[in-house]
C-alpha cells in the first residue's frame, strides 16, 4: 500500500470536519480526502440497509481515489457499516465507537456515562454494548437527539431552537447524574459550548475524534503508512449534494476556506 496516499474520511455532512481538523493537528503532513454525503443527510432515521448501501459506495469511491487508510468520521456509519465493510475492502479502517468508549471509561468517576447520538446509532446499541463489554458495572444512559444535526448543518449553534433542543435532550441525562458524556455524532462537538453550559463543569465531554485519530496514527505507524512527504499536503473535498453550500458551511465552522469542493456521483 502506498504511504504517499491520502487518508480518506467521510460523514453524512460537515460533522466529520471535527475529525478532519484533528487529523490536520496530529498528522499535519498527511493529505486527506473528505466525502460529505450531503445528498442523504440526515442519516439518523434511515434504515441499516440503506446506510450500509451509502457507506459501501463511499468507501468504494475513496478506494478508487487511492486512499491508504479510511476513518469512518460518522458514528452512525461506524456503528452499522464498519463491521461489514472492514471485511469487504482490503483497506485498513477505523471508526469512532471504540476510541470514544475507551476515553469515556478513562474519564468517568461515578461509572455513569451518557451518550447523545442519532436515532440510528442509539438503536444499534453500539456505544452501550461496547461500554458494557469493557466494564459491566458501567451505567449507560443513551439519548437520541434527532434535531441537532439539522440545526448544526444550518449553522444554528446558539439559536433559541438549539438552546431548547440541547436542554430537552440533556435533561434526562443530567437527572440521571452522569459525570461523562460521549458526543455520539460528529456534528455535536460544534455545540460543545451549549452542552457544557447545560451540564456544568463537573461533567466531562468526550469527543471521540481525538482518540480516534491518535489510534489511527498508531495503526498507520504499525503498518508503515505514515507519510515521509513534505509539509504542504493536499486536502480534497467531495460531496454528493451541493458543493458551494458545503464549502460555505466548512468556512463558517473551520474559520477558513477549504478550497474547491467537487460533486461526486456515486
Amino acid at each position: 500500500m502506498n504511504k504517499s496516499g491520502a487518508i480518506g474520511l467521510f460523514d453524512s455532512g460537515i460533522g466529520g470536519l471535527t475529525v478532519s481538523r484533528v487529523i490536520n493537528t496530529i498528522l499535519p503532513g498527511e493529505a486527506t480526502i473528505y466525502f460529505g454525503d450531503t445528498a442523504h443527510i440526515p442519516y439518523g432515521q434511515r434504515s441499516a440497509g440503506e446506510l450500509l448501501g451509502f457507506a459501501d459506495k463511499i468507501v468504494s469511491f475513496l478506494a478508487g481515489q487511492g486512499v491508504k487508510f479510511i476513518i469512518f468520521a460518522c458514528n452512525t456509519s461506524s456503528a452499522l457499516s464498519l463491521p461489514v465493510l472492514s471485511s469487504r475492502y482490503p483497506l485498513p479502517m477505523i471508526g469512532l465507537i471504540q476510541p470514544g468508549v475507551a476515553e469515556a471509561l478513562r474519564l468517568t468517576r461515578n461509572r455513569k456515562v451518557g451518550v447523545i447520538a442519532t436515532e440510528a446509532t442509539v438503536r444499534s446499541g453500539a456505544y452501550e454494548n461496547e461500554l458494557k463489554k469493557r466494564d459491566s458495572s458501567i451505567e449507560v444512559y443513551s439519548q437520541a437527539a434527532p434535531r441537532l444535526v439539522p440545526l448544526v448543518e444550518a449553522g444554528e449553534l446558539d439559536s433559541p431552537a438549539a438552546v431548547e433542543a440541547v436542554n430537552q435532550y440533556l435533561f434526562p441525562l443530567r437527572e440521571a447524574g452522569i459525570d461523562t458524556l460521549i458526543f455520539g455524532c460528529t456534528h455535536y462537538p460544534f455545540l460543545a459550548r451549549l452542552v457544557a453550559d447545560v451540564l456544568g463543569p463537573d461533567v466531562q465531554l468526550v469527543d471521540p475524534a481525538g482518540a480516534t485519530v491518535q489510534l489511527a496514527a498508531a495503526e498507520m505507524a504499525r503498518l508503515g503508512l505514515l507519510t515521509t512527504g513534505g509539509p504542504c499536503p493536499m486536502h480534497r473535498f467531495f460531496v454528493s449534494g451541493e458543493p458551494q453550500a458545503f464549502r460555505e458551511q466548512a468556512r463558517r465552522f473551520l474559520g477558513k476556506d477549504v478550497g474547491p469542493v467537487t460533486r461526486a456521483e456515486l
